[in-house]
């Protein structure tokens, strides 16, 4: 198997030596990519076990996450990572990619939230919930 004319191919990582970098990861046999989708990403099959038809795979964040050898994954790393992000020239392209916008709490109404109405502060930083949002203010439930 020569993998370097095989970069961009699909294939069961059984049949992926051990070393190869790799993306488009499925989870399960069958199932679709789900895995190391972002650009410049990609994974490496470290282990592969002979009793079962497991395969081990050294993941971007570090981690080592075993798979079924059944699953595929496509050969060499999912390339051109300095792409440059379009420039948006209206909010609704945001909106077509399910952005939503961002709006200051002062610009809302009383009703909307904490830091809305005409006047100006009137108290510290909160969200919309009226949490603090600064000061280190403790948001998390303590575990027993």
């Amino acid at each position: 198997l020569d993998v370097k004319q095989m970069v961009g191919v699909a294939m069961p990582m059984a049949y992926i030596p051990i070393g190869v970098l790799i993306h488009g990861i499925e989870m399960r046999p069958g199932q679709g990519a789900k895995l190391v989708r972002a650009k410049g990403t990609f994974a490496k099959i470290t282990k592969k076990r002979t009793d079962k038809p497991r395969v081990a795979v050294r993941m971007p964040s570090g981690k080592e996450k075993i798979f079924d050898s059944r699953c595929r994954a496509v050969i060499g790393p999912l390339t051109n990572p300095n792409i440059v992000k379009p420039k948006m020239y209206k909010a609704g392209q945001n909106r077509w990619k399910g952005v939503r916008p961002h709006v200051r709490g002062i610009a809302k109404n009383p009703v909307d939230h904490p830091h809305g109405g005409r006047t100006n502060g009137g108290r510290p930083s909160v969200t919309p919930w009226g949490k603090p949002c600064k000061c280190g203010y403790k948001t998390v439930r303590k575990r027993k």
